[in-house]
């Protein structure tokens, strides 16, 4: 006999977090605690358990709660538990439609962290042979599912590009493109550093997340969202939040770039000026257009210090570890001097320091499924694909629908509602950083 029960947290904490197939950062206790304080929802750390009090499956259920005494719930990358075991999915599904129901809610959704296809770098189909079977039986439970999605339409991302951390990392390395590679050779070449930040570091984060939101016109968190993620996720034994910032320093740049310029200087001095053969000219001409690049690089290198100063954070990002896994969660970037490459090269520490630090998945949290040449994130989608990672896709949302006609009046009409609060959202969010960005001004 199965029973769902409230359980403690750090139980239900360490059930997750060593489940040994659905381990999740977003069931995670504490993304829940998160998401009762920054996104006003109410968390329930529920487990099925038999009659010996072991459990057996799990799950984080957020609480909405919504006018007129009602709510709908959501279960994170969906339900901890072993969807090939048909009867704890029926059981499970059982169980927290009861508790559902009870809190007057008008529908449950889930996103299972189930794999549908993937392909390799070499773009090569790694069909999951269980997900056939498994979407059946969430479909005989009575979830709907909510389609194939191809874009950000779904609560949580339906692709994503991960990297499996058990190989080598010479491994990992062959399967980047060659122009990544080149590019994090550069980043390294200049001299530019990444360092691990602290939480003094979240305003400098947050700048750079607001300028790369800009560029792409939208303006999603406040700098305090990302702080109270960052607190949290290091406040508890389970779970960490890391920041990786990628830097400049102008003055040990310019010494990198006149160091190369001397070396130049001193194979034009070798060639036989007077005497030059075919290729000694071929060779002259390439060495002068370098040395006139470096030239230039130069002076703008200075023009910059002057702005800017000299040491400048180019590139930040935020790495969640839960379990065997990480997920880039977040990423910003300065709108100046992009030629760097400091992003490539931040990237690339981060995947080597979740490699050495033994865990299993590097998660890139979220690219598209519809890569038509005129979708706006097609860009994104690239850039995430040069690092090799396997390209997933996964089974999608599904609603289990308890009230119908509140359930359409939710689904139909609450996303207008919602794209005017985000409008007014987003506005506010605007006027903050250019009142920020005056006051550096100022400053």
């Amino acid at each position: 006999m199965l029973r769902l029960k409230n359980i403690e947290k750090e139980l239900f904490d360490e059930y997750v977090k060593n489940h040994n197939t659905k381990s999740h950062f977003l069931q995670s206790l504490s993304w829940g605690e998160f998401s009762k304080i920054k996104k006003n929802l109410t968390p329930y750390y529920l487990g099925l358990v038999n009659e010996e009090e072991q459990i057996v499956g799990a799950t984080l259920l957020l609480e909405k709660k919504l006018p007129m005494n009602l709510c709908y719930f959501y279960a994170p990358r969906g339900f901890v538990i072993d969807y090939k075991k048909k009867e704890i999915v029926k059981e499970m599904t059982q169980k927290i439609i009861e508790f559902a129901k009870k809190k007057k809610a008008i529908f449950v959704k889930i996103d299972p962290d189930i794999i549908k296809t993937s392909y390799n770098y070499q773009n090569e189909e790694k069909e999951n042979k269980d997900y056939q079977e498994i979407f059946n039986t969430i479909k005989s439970c009575g979830f709907k599912h909510q389609g194939f999605t191809k874009n950000f339409e779904t609560m949580q991302p339906r692709y994503t590009f991960r990297i499996d951390l058990t190989q080598s990392m010479e491994e990992i390395e062959e399967h980047f493109s060659k122009t990544t590679r080149q590019r994090i050779a550069k980043a390294q070449k200049l001299n530019t550093e990444v360092i691990i930040g602290t939480k003094k570091d979240i305003p400098e984060f947050y700048h750079l997340m607001t300028l790369t939101e800009t560029r792409k016109d939208f303006i999603s968190y406040n700098e305090d969202y990302y702080e109270t993620l960052y607190e949290i996720f290091n406040g508890n034994k389970n779970s960490k939040a890391t920041l990786f910032l990628g830097k400049i320093n102008i003055t040990k740049t310019t010494n990198a770039l006149e160091k190369n310029l001397k070396n130049i200087n001193n194979q034009i001095s070798i060639l036989p000026i007077d005497n030059l053969s075919k290729s000694a000219k071929a060779k002259l001409t390439e060495l002068t257009k370098q040395k006139d690049n470096i030239i230039k690089e130069i002076e703008k290198y200075k023009e910059i210090k002057k702005e800017y100063g000299n040491e400048i954070t180019l590139s930040a990002h935020m790495i969640i570890e839960y379990g065997d896994k990480a997920w880039v969660l977040y990423a910003g970037n300065h709108n100046i001097l992009s030629e760097t490459y400091v992003n490539y090269g931040t990237y690339y520490e981060h995947l080597k320091y979740c490699k050495e630090k033994g865990l299993k998945i590097y998660d890139q949290f979220g690219t598209i499924g519809d890569l038509s040449e005129n979708n706006p994130r097609l860009g994104l989608h690239e850039f995430k694909k040069k690092f090799g990672g396997d390209y997933v896709e996964f089974i999608g949302e599904w609603d289990y629908i308890i009230n119908p006609i509140m359930y359409f009046s939710f689904t139909k009409l609450v996303p207008l509602y919602r794209k005017l609060v985000r409008k007014k959202s987003k506005k506010k969010l605007q006027n903050e950083v250019k009142e920020a960005n005056k006051k550096d001004q100022q400053n």
